[in-house]
């Protein structure tokens, strides 16, 4: 993997707990600031896609308690009785 200098500024109080953590974990304090840009990075990519973009059949309304109790419920006896051999 080819990889780019770059400085920043950080703040005292953060380098000496990377410090401590590097020490601790037997990594180098540098994995552990790549570790942190690559989170942060992710953090804040624009994906090409909403996360939600993909619809599904349903009543076109918001399900009640009951009705979510009902189906998980339903589902948790179904796999209940697949586990045990009974026929549902």
């Amino acid at each position: 993997m080819s990889m780019k200098r770059t400085n920043v500024y950080a703040d005292p109080e953060d380098l000496a707990i990377i410090k401590e953590a590097a020490k601790r974990r037997g990594i180098s304090e540098a994995e552990i600031i790549r570790q942190g840009i690559h989170l942060a990075a992710m953090a804040n990519r624009a994906w090409d896609e909403p996360l939600f973009s993909r619809t599904f059949e349903g009543p076109g309304r918001t399900s009640s308690r009951a009705e979510v109790r009902d189906t998980v419920a339903d589902a948790v006896r179904r796999e209940t009785d697949r586990g045990t051999g009974t026929v549902a």
